[in-house]
């Protein structure tokens, strides 16, 4: 089968893959309760799936460049079909993290949509399709939590991972049909030498830190305005919700504009246009705090609004760019850049979290994350001077 899957089974891949992270987080704590354990306990289904998470991209890129696309997304969704009917059902919580760990290969679902973009889409055009997918995809950590929260509610913690795996199943059915391999026959090289072309290539180096370090700055944020808002504003929880939420919107709005400018424009414009654009409004709300008063909430709002413009503006290409780095990895390439962001979405939560709770003010946030914009608009210019 060599027809190339459809783009809404690419969107509803990706959506997969991203509302697995986050759709039963409102139950943790009925799941605590039942199982007899700590919220500390169950809380490492997220952690500890975010580490395996990036494990398995690693693994999963350079199995669909050796064996191709659609075997490795079949098997996949195979997995997770079976280790959400595990969690499903688990007695303990030993059960319910064994399970919730192999849950990770739905990562291949983003891991598998790059590479099938790079293979089917010169790099201009799959910069436009990247867009459209990521904007639609940007609609599930919206939709996920609230959705999770009902299930748990009306049918209990597990029938989410019921769900899980009914969706599972359903695409496993879909891509059965609506998955060709994409994978370009070409003679097998040893996997060190894979592995030596792209560690090696600055190339892939430059448009991966773009990513990473755009994607760290929306981690910074999520990790950082909750202690603002509490020590500074005295949002409630709705309130700092919505906040948080204010920058998937400005994230969809550049995606958006991206999947109509970036073929025209180029991948390397599209990136230091979307990185201008966060730079320019980190800066101006710092600016704003230090010569004429202290921001409101509304303020470091609209300062980060730029952030997600510029994600959406800078992300598609970026990504783009990376996977067509290097002559036929693209799947190892996706794989890289997917456990490199993981790894610095990680570590940015981590620093800045630390920061805020000692200095839980707008300059800090803002600061840092400006400090981050900035590394992304220096690896986008590095870019932009390579091609």
């Amino acid at each position: 089968m060599r027809s190339p899957p459809r783009l809404i089974t690419l969107i509803l891949l990706t959506g997969l893959s991203t509302v697995s992270l986050n759709m039963f987080v409102p139950a943790l704590p009925a799941i605590a309760a039942e199982l007899g354990t700590s919220y500390a306990t169950v809380s490492l289904a997220i952690a500890g799936y975010l580490a395996v998470t990036a494990v398995a991209q690693v693994v999963m890129g350079p199995l669909a460049d050796r064996f191709g696309r659609r075997p490795v997304m079949l098997g996949a969704l195979a997995l997770y079909v079976l280790a959400s009917a595990g969690v499903a059902l688990a007695g303990g919580v030993g059960g319910f993290l064994g399970w919730r760990m192999p849950m990770a290969a739905i990562t291949a679902g983003w891991v598998v949509t790059l590479a099938v973009v790079r293979d089917t889409a010169a790099p201009g055009r799959a910069a436009a399709i990247m867009s459209t997918i990521t904007g639609a995809m940007a609609l599930a950590p919206l939709i996920g939590p609230l959705l999770g929260g009902v299930v748990a509610q009306v049918l209990g913690w597990r029938a989410i991972f019921g769900l899980y795996a009914a969706l599972g199943a359903a695409l496993l059915l879909l891509c059965w049909h609506d998955f060709g391999e994409t994978r370009q026959a070409a003679p097998r090289e040893p996997l060190w030498h894979s592995a030596r072309r792209l560690l090696g290539d600055r190339g892939f180096w430059t448009f991966a830190s773009c990513t990473a370090l755009s994607t760290g700055c929306f981690y910074g944020y999520i990790a950082g305005f909750p202690a603002v808002s509490e020590a500074r504003f005295g949002l409630g929880e709705a309130a700092t919700g919505v906040a948080l939420g204010a920058i998937t919107g400005g994230f969809m709005a550049g995606a958006f504009l991206s999947a109509r400018w970036a073929e025209r424009l180029g991948l390397t414009r599209m990136m230091l246009a979307g990185r201008i654009c966060a730079v320019t409004g980190l800066a101006g709300g710092l600016l704003w705090a230090l010569v004429i008063g202290p921001l409101s909430a509304t303020g470091v709002v609209a300062s980060v609004l730029f952030i997600g413009l510029g994600n959406g503006l800078t992300m598609p290409s970026a990504n783009a760019g990376a996977t067509a780095a290097v002559e036929g990895l693209a799947g190892s390439a996706s794989g890289l850049l997917g456990a490199l962001t993981v790894a610095v979405g990680a570590v940015v939560t981590a620093g800045i979290g630390a920061l805020v709770a000692a200095s839980p003010t707008p300059l800090a946030l803002l600061g840092a994350l400006l400090a981050l914009a900035i590394g992304a608009l220096g690896a986008a210019w590095a870019a932009h001077r390579q091609g």
